[in-house]
């Protein structure tokens, strides 16, 4: 899978988590960018992604991801195993 097509897939789980169709995820989306995304959003959007995409985070991958271009890196190299 391309890093382009988990992004648009990582659109879609976050517009359906954050019931905003307005979202456009980038490299350098964090936290900080999308006013209701706190901690208990952070575990929903895990859940969902694992889901998605077949995949399992451990604990560290989670704490260590500061945006969401390391969350696509994350998820390609998964994949690719």
């Amino acid at each position: 899978m391309t890093k382009e097509a988990i992004f648009e897939k990582l659109n879609e789980i976050f517009r359906d988590n954050f019931d905003d169709d307005s979202i456009m995820l980038r490299e350098d989306t964090s936290s900080k960018d999308i006013d209701d995304w706190d901690s208990l959003e952070q575990i929903n959007l895990i859940v969902a992604i694992q889901s998605a995409f077949g995949i399992k985070f451990n604990i560290d991958e989670v704490s260590t991801m500061k945006n969401v271009g390391e969350m696509v890196d994350c998820i390609k190299e998964k994949i690719g195993k």
